[in-house]
């Protein structure tokens, strides 16, 4: 496993977890308890919410049959490692709501949130999650009989992670922590600047 120091520098003051939490592939074939599981919805469960709407919503697969659902929808490249996770979940959102008798227009904002909440939970639990947007969302809402005014926004496969050797060896050297942009980069003040 690799150190994720070795990768991922901060330059200003921040809890390790941000850093901790990163995107393996490799998943050891080792169930995720109830508790640990449900502890990571929980962590979903307190995000920040718009008029507190709480539009997110998780689908989740954990028996051979559900998974198998699951695989039928997402891209062959990712079901090559996805196949292993023992928590496949798909995130959606409630794209309309009730107080406002129309359209949540911050229903996608609202459930990224949440999945950022559940995803640094799991990095403090010693699990490894992975969010993927290469899935048919047509096919994943006629499968998992999502309704016409829930939007699907990715699959997440949940579990303990695995060694790099165990993927294929094309994904074998992606299997590392990854860097990210110098906060300069991506704020301006007053008025909006492209700077990458």
């Amino acid at each position: 496993m690799y150190e994720v120091k070795e990768f991922r520098k901060v330059s200003y003051d921040i809890d390790p977890i941000y850093i901790k939490r990163w995107s393996p592939r490799s998943f050891l074939n080792k169930e995720v308890s109830d508790d640990v599981l449900h502890s990571l919805f929980e962590a979903a469960r307190w995000a920040p919410s718009a008029a507190n709407m709480q539009p997110w919503r998780f689908v989740v697969a954990r028996t051979e049959k559900d998974r198998e659902k699951f695989l039928s929808f997402i891209n062959e490249g990712n079901v090559a490692w996805c196949k292993k996770a023992p928590v496949l979940t798909a995130v959606v959102s409630k794209m309309d709501a009730k107080t406002t008798g129309g359209t949540n227009p911050t229903h996608a904002f609202d459930t990224g949130a949440a999945w950022g909440y559940l995803a640094l939970e799991a990095a403090r639990k010693g699990l490894a999650v992975h969010a993927m947007g290469g899935f048919d969302k047509t096919k994943a809402k006629e499968v998992l009989g999502i309704p016409e005014n829930y939007a699907v926004h990715a699959i997440v496969a949940i579990g303990f992670q695995g060694e790099k050797e165990a993927l294929l060896e094309k994904l074998q050297e992606r299997e590392k922590p990854s860097d990210r942009n110098e906060v300069d980069t991506f704020i301006s003040e007053g008025t909006f600047e492209e700077k990458l």
